[in-house]
């Protein structure tokens, strides 16, 4: 091996190095950059108590509606919701039985809006029917 092969490798070798080592470094950083913002979602849920089978509905000031059924334990919880001013009701078949309005979700935060339950027994026995 000559004189100049050998410096001309000596001298290619830590670019390549350098390359490598820049490549590595960025696409770290990309992936901690989106672990952040994954962590910082925006979504956040209302949830609470209810009489057992009926349904809690939650409408945003901006129109969005989601609805779910109260468990037979008498908790409900409505996940995956964007912030906003939310109004959630209470409904036994089409009746409205109860109203909460003005109900405010920040990111980070849920809301726990909770609903009366006949002789404060929200779950439901194994037969069905409310609890005594």
């Amino acid at each position: 091996m000559d004189m100049c092969s050998t410096a001309a490798a000596r001298h290619v070798f830590p670019r390549r190095t350098s390359r490598l080592i820049l490549s590595i470094t960025l696409a770290t950083a990309a992936t901690l950059a989106g672990s952040a913002a994954f962590a910082q979602s925006t979504s956040t849920h209302i949830f609470g108590w209810g009489p057992a089978g009926q349904h809690v509905v939650a409408k945003s000031s901006s129109g969005l509606k989601r609805t779910t059924t109260v468990k037979d334990n008498g908790r409900y919880d409505l996940r995956a919701l964007p912030m906003g001013i939310y109004t959630v009701s209470l409904m036994k078949g089409d009746q409205t039985v109860d109203t909460r309005p003005n109900i405010p979700l920040t990111v980070g935060r849920g809301a726990e809006v909770d609903f009366a339950c006949e002789h404060d027994q929200c779950a439901a026995s194994a037969d069905g029917h409310k609890s005594p």
